[in-house]
């Protein structure tokens, strides 16, 4: 694949930038602080799209002409309530609580953005966990503190490996980016 842009991934999330990497996509990384708050009457793939593309619009100013700007947001959907980051153990716990022996839907918004134009897309992933024991769910909440993530974990984590018994959708999409739709979508962006 023949990468003619300049990349620049705004994100500081260690999977995100591991995932762009086995792309094989040269990407440079910025970070600002994005306000995450969503208006309340989106929904599902509506929120994870708005954020995606809300956080691309505190760059667009610092965009240079051969700059493709590449953010992203996951949002953990239970019935029809997103799960965001936790704020607190108790929080991580509840989260975790509510998500054991269901399934639950894993959302991820992604936008691209030049000075020329911008695509938001998303994609969906139905994680079904086994039920999880209490001690389960404190061991991890102690020994990996999930509260950057969405819904209280992380597929590629402890309790992802030793909780999900399938996945329907994108592995990917679930560690917080659907690389196979970024790459058709790079190829005529």
């Amino acid at each position: 694949m023949n990468f003619t842009k300049t990349y620049i991934l705004a994100s500081n999330s260690p999977r995100r930038k591991e995932l762009l990497t086995n792309l094989g996509l040269p990407f440079q990384t910025r970070v600002k602080e994005v306000d995450e708050n969503f208006p309340p009457d989106l929904v599902r793939a509506e929120v994870a799209e708005y954020l995606a593309a809300h956080k691309a619009s505190a760059y667009r100013q610092d965009l240079q002409p051969e700059e493709v700007l590449i953010t992203a947001d996951t949002i953990v959907c239970l019935d029809e309530k997103v799960l965001n980051k936790p704020l607190s153990h108790a929080e991580a716990t509840r989260m975790l609580t509510h998500l054991s022996g269901r399934s639950h839907e894993v959302y991820t918004g992604v936008c691209l953005m030049s000075l020329e134009k911008s695509v938001v897309f998303s994609d969906v992933t139905t994680v079904h966990f086994r039920d999880l024991t209490r001690d389960e769910i404190d061991f991890y909440i102690n020994q990996y503190t999930p509260f950057d993530k969405a819904g209280s974990y992380g597929a590629q984590d402890w309790l992802g490996m030793v909780g999900i018994e399938r996945i329907e959708g994108s592995y990917f999409n679930v560690m917080g980016l659907p690389v196979h739709r970024l790459y058709e979508e790079l190829q005529t962006f």
